[in-house]
């Protein structure tokens, strides 16, 4: 599920300061963390000037797009599968509740913490 350098925190891009604060006083960290909370904050860095152009908070917004996307898709896809869907569901909510817990603590502490499909996708939009 991660690579090396989600291991150390740095970035696979290029060095990016762990922790640097924005215009807005928001640290990096708090702002890759806040944009997993829905899409909207994640849409709101992707587009605010200081935010956008960092690409630590690009990487965790796409990223964090991503994974709303993909599981509103499957939740979809079980809740018309009738009842074999319908008794996963419960079950396939708290594994994505995981993950979600688990990359919002990774971007808070720094990490570039790439989920399978989603991270490669969110990595090179990051770097866009």
């Amino acid at each position: 599920m991660d690579d090396n350098s989600s291991e150390t925190g740095t970035n696979p891009i290029g060095p990016t300061p762990v922790g640097a604060q924005g215009q807005a006083g928001l640290s990096e960290n708090a702002a890759a963390a806040i944009a997993y909370v829905t899409i909207i904050p994640a849409i709101i860095f992707l587009v605010l000037e200081p935010y956008s152009k960092n690409s630590f908070i690009r990487f965790h917004s796409f990223q964090s797009i991503g994974l709303g996307l993909l599981a509103f898709v499957v939740h979809m896809i079980l809740i018309s599968i009738p009842i074999f869907g319908w008794i996963l569901v419960p079950f396939v909510g708290l594994a994505f509740l995981a993950v979600w817990v688990d990359t919002v603590l990774q971007a808070y502490k720094g990490r570039w913490f790439k989920l399978p499909v989603i991270g490669t996708f969110a990595e090179a939009q990051a770097v866009k």
